[in-house]
């Protein structure tokens, strides 16, 4: 029989300070959405030291919860606390919270869940099975919304799409696309402003994400557009699109085998389909290089994998569950001949170029 072994006081306080430095993120975290959603970080963008007083009245808010938010984020460092109380939204915190064009991430900051769809996740350990993404309700596909506005309008049209060979000239010309797991069609629309000639065809098994992207789209005021409450099981079985798309949603489903089988019969004999998914080893321990691999566990609990378990038999990848050799496997098991990684430097993230 081992010795029991005992930890010291330090050793036990720095473990504590540990745990509830993870429960202080998640008060953060709230913090973050209620700024972002109040428009708290837009009205301190390029605005200087604040007051309380002078956020509440250029934000319409009672100044007694703007003051306790603004020391909270003061707080977390997110904003810079002077010594007259007043408090700055500072050039990188602008870039990050408030400017959609730079590097928002406060669009990722929605809503927590709520206590029955924990009860529900407590459940499907035992069961096995997940929550299906429109469990997540509305706010599911408005987050998603929020996170892929700035990379679709600053990254996908003009930096990697042009990467890809011979695309652009394609849907110059006037070519057909189908975007699989469209969500809430930011990424349809930017591409069918630019490419005015193609038609775009985006599919979605969440009625909440089509709900929305149909509005975005009817916004932008685009005509070449045409939603799909489908599946990739719905895609046409005869060689159609030219440019087939992707993005960070094949781990998610229950069964891609079908979908990649579905989207190689899809494919046009010269087209692309272009996938973009999380950056991960195929060897587990190896995430830990990530900095943020325990969040992306996180996600791949409460969503992701939760998703991809949703129905028997579900392939339940996760979010750190894809990475490049295995998908390489797949697209060739497929028939899909031509395989190639692209990384932009992104740190969530790598491309593939697969053709028949």
């Amino acid at each position: 029989m081992s010795e029991h072994v005992h930890a010291t006081d330090e050793e036990i306080g720095l473990f504590a300070y540990q745990v509830w430095s993870y429960k202080q993120g998640e008060m953060v975290s709230l913090l973050i959405h209620l700024g972002d959603r109040l428009g708290l970080y837009r009205a301190m963008r390029d605005a200087g030291p604040l007051s309380s007083h002078e956020l509440a009245d250029s934000t319409g808010l009672h100044e007694r919860w703007v003051r306790e938010w603004l020391q909270g984020q003061g707080a977390a460092g997110l904003l810079t606390w002077h010594d007259d109380d007043r408090f700055e939204l500072g050039p990188a915190a602008a870039s990050v919270l408030a400017d959609e064009d730079g590097s928002f991430a406060a669009g990722a900051f929605g809503s927590p869940p709520t206590a029955d769809y924990i009860d529900d996740l407590a459940a499907a350990f035992v069961s096995g099975i997940g929550l299906p993404y429109d469990r997540q309700g509305p706010a599911g596909a408005h987050r998603t919304e929020r996170m892929l506005g700035p990379w679709s309008r600053l990254a996908l049209v003009p930096r990697i799409l042009p990467a890809l060979d011979g695309v652009v000239a394609k849907l110059e010309a006037g070519g057909t696309v189908a975007d699989v797991g469209c969500g809430a069609g930011v990424a349809l629309v930017a591409m069918a402003q630019r490419f005015p000639r193609t038609r775009f065809h985006g599919y979605d098994i969440s009625r909440h994400a089509i709900a929305r992207a149909t509005e975005v789209v009817a916004e932008a005021g685009v005509d070449n557009v045409e939603l799909h409450e489908a599946g990739a099981d719905a895609l046409p079985t005869a060689p159609t699109f030219d440019l087939v798309l992707t993005f960070d949603c094949l781990h998610d489903m229950t069964d891609p085998v079908a979908t990649i089988a579905a989207i190689h019969r899809a494919t046009d004999v010269d087209g692309t389909w272009l996938v973009k998914d999380i950056r991960c080893a195929p060897r587990p321990r190896d995430n830990l290089k990530n900095p943020m691999a325990a969040m992306m566990y996180g996600f791949s609990i409460t969503s992701c994998m939760s998703s991809a378990m949703s129905e028997p038999g579900g392939r339940g990848l996760g979010t750190l569950g894809l990475h490049p050799e295995l998908l390489a496997e797949l697209v060739a098991d497929a028939g899909f001949t031509r395989f190639a990684t692209h990384d932009f430097d992104e740190p969530a993230n790598l491309y593939y170029e697969v053709r028949p």
